[in-house]
């Protein structure tokens, strides 16, 4: 699979840096570069782009309006010397943050995401996800955190813990604080393996050591089960005994 980009970027030596990093990827293909964002609209609307490396601070037009501007939208990295703009950033569902100077290293890494994510994006397109979950058909799902967009295995999820508008993934090693909503984060845990027993708490099944009561215990965690999921839940369990 090619992924076909350009970049966008005042700076002639960091696009010379993207060109060089584009031409040592495989998979890559850098169709053009732009060091004007207002130059490139019209070439992205005609032309099949799949992949923007775009610079945030640019005279006339910056990235973060450049891609307010864009009805259809590819798959964005943004490449910036600034770090404030990382929030607003994945508020515009970039892919991924990069910050200046960029070291091959970490652009492999940021490519390599957009990669797995468009092989998913493909599969859900297709059809071959299954129970509702566009990732069912994968280990893995991606999630966006603060900085960056996180691989988690399937098998590896504990439960999921409402914390405000976004939530945080609890896994066997780790804790992941995910910027999804729930809607998005229903989308991606097939039901088959994840049931919601609270309106803050969704579990794994498989996780499940014991019920008590109207208590769920996970790993060393007690997690109640509301009245409003609480029929739906023994239902299930039922089902499965």
């Amino acid at each position: 699979m090619k992924i076909n980009c350009i970049a966008i970027d005042d700076e002639p030596l960091a696009l010379d840096i993207i060109k060089d990093y584009c031409d040592r990827v495989p998979f890559l293909n850098l169709i053009r570069t732009f060091d004007n964002a207002m130059e490139s609209i019209e070439f992205i609307r005609n032309n099949q782009i799949d992949l923007i490396f775009l610079d945030i601070q640019m005279e006339e037009l910056t990235g973060i309006q450049l891609l307010n501007a864009l009805k259809h939208r590819p798959y964005v990295i943004f490449t910036t010397a600034y770090d404030n703009y990382a929030i607003q950033g994945f508020d515009l569902d970039v892919m991924d943050y990069m910050l200046k100077p960029i070291s091959f290293e970490r652009f492999v890494k940021g490519v390599d995401k957009v990669y797995e994510k468009m092989k998913l994006d493909m599969l859900a397109k297709s059809g071959t996800g299954t129970d509702g979950g566009i990732g069912s058909s994968l280990p893995y799902f991606f999630v966006k955190t603060e900085t960056r967009m996180e691989k988690v295995r399937y098998a590896d999820v504990l439960y999921v813990e409402g914390m405000g508008d976004y939530w945080r993934i609890f896994t066997t090693s780790k804790k992941i604080m995910s910027l999804l909503n729930y809607k998005k984060l229903e989308e991606l845990l097939p039901s088959s393996q994840f049931v919601r027993v609270h309106k803050s708490f969704i579990v794994a099944l498989d996780k499940i050591e014991s019920i008590e009561r109207n208590r769920i215990k996970i790993a060393d965690r007690l997690i109640p089960i509301s009245e409003t999921f609480k029929k739906s839940f023994f239902d299930l369990i039922e089902k499965r005994q």
